[in-house]
């Protein structure tokens, strides 16, 4: 019995339907976290000391409704809202950059030194030189930043391997945790609790303040993350592979490097190192998504739920209200013991 061998014609025909079926599939994920991303919104709008229905806060939002209803919508939830919804984005992006990139499910920045590099930098400012609003945000953006160069400098070695990268940055994070430490035991108690609030990662009190320069940070390095990802594809296959493809190795990893630091630092400026959002969200969506690759846009949008979600337990489910810090380490810390058990089986 002879097996007659598929023309190129076949192939074509085969590829281009696998193709066709995976952005189908995609397009619905997306639309489907999306759709989650909102409810999560709605309901946390509505839900509070005072339950507001949802034609109220429609009116409140297109600047009708009384205006109780629209000083509680417009002043003191929306602003929590977006933030929330911003960080979440720009963690699960920066998330699905970084562990692709590096090839590495640890390659999170709260394992590689980013968060904590943002951390030093907050603290140090605050409790050494009294910084507060931008100036805060300011100096907890460049925390991450210079971080992230010194790693990154330190892990080049004719190029830069991702489980290199990882083991350089965990004991960058060490080293600046000791200077927050450090800070913290040298610092007055009520200025160390409140810097310890903004350390767990919160959105207690967040304002339009707050809101602003994030909302103008993510509306630039989304759009540049996702247009820096088309190398991404190439740069999976290794980087001798890329570099026969075409690609500029080094200045497309470190355009994308710089646009993932740049996400965590917007978010972590605004909300604090809001703990195991980048690394849950991008293995989730790829969950999602099997053989698709990056999956940026899912990992952003689950990155968004996963932080609305957890900000909404945060202040409902117990009789106090605690920083969302708590509730995504409560969720992430079981997953990264998994993760760690499920790659040192891999490399036995």
């Amino acid at each position: 019995m002879t097996t007659q061998t598929p023309s190129l014609a076949d192939v074509i025909a085969a590829n281009t339907r696998v193709r066709r079926t995976g952005r189908a599939r995609e397009t619905v994920v997306c639309t489907a976290l999306a759709a989650l991303v909102l409810a999560a919104l709605c309901t946390a709008l509505a839900y509070g000391d005072m339950t507001i229905p949802l034609p109220d806060i429609a009116a409140a939002l297109t600047g009708g409704g009384d205006g109780g209803t629209h000083f509680i919508i417009v002043e003191l939830r929306l602003p929590r809202v977006l933030t929330a919804l911003l960080v979440g984005l720009a963690l699960g992006m920066a998330g699905g950059v970084f562990q692709t990139l590096l090839r590495n499910p640890l390659a999170s920045p709260d394992v590689i030194g980013i968060s904590a590099g943002s951390s030093a930098g907050a603290v140090v400012a605050t409790l050494w030189f009294g910084l507060t609003g931008y100036a805060l945000s300011t100096a907890a953006m460049a925390g991450a930043l210079l971080a992230a160069g010194g790693i990154y400098a330190l892990a080049w070695r004719r190029g830069v391997s991702g489980h290199r990268l990882v083991l350089i940055g965990i004991g960058a994070a060490a080293g600046l945790m000791s200077v927050v430490s450090y800070a913290m035991t040298r610092a007055e108690v009520t200025e160390a609790q409140e810097a310890l609030q903004w350390l767990t990662g919160s959105l207690n009190g967040r304002t339009w303040s707050h809101v602003w320069p994030l909302l103008a940070g993510a509306a630039v390095l989304l759009p540049a993350t996702l247009a820096a990802a088309r190398a991404l594809p190439a740069l999976q296959l290794g980087d001798d592979t890329a570099k026969g493809l075409g690609s500029r190795v080094e200045r497309e990893r470190l355009a994308l490097f710089g646009c993932a630091v740049g996400l965590v630092a917007i978010a972590t400026a605004a909300a604090g190192p809001v703990d195991f959002v980048a690394l849950l969200a991008a293995p989730i969506a790829r969950r999602l998504l099997p053989g698709r690759g990056a999956a940026l846009v899912p990992s952003a949008l689950t990155g968004a739920l996963i932080v609305l979600a957890a900000d909404f337990a945060a202040q409902h489910a117990a009789a106090v209200q605690f920083p969302v810090g708590v509730v995504t380490a409560l969720i992430g810390a079981p997953f990264l013991l998994w993760l760690l058990t499920r790659v040192n089986r891999q490399a036995g």
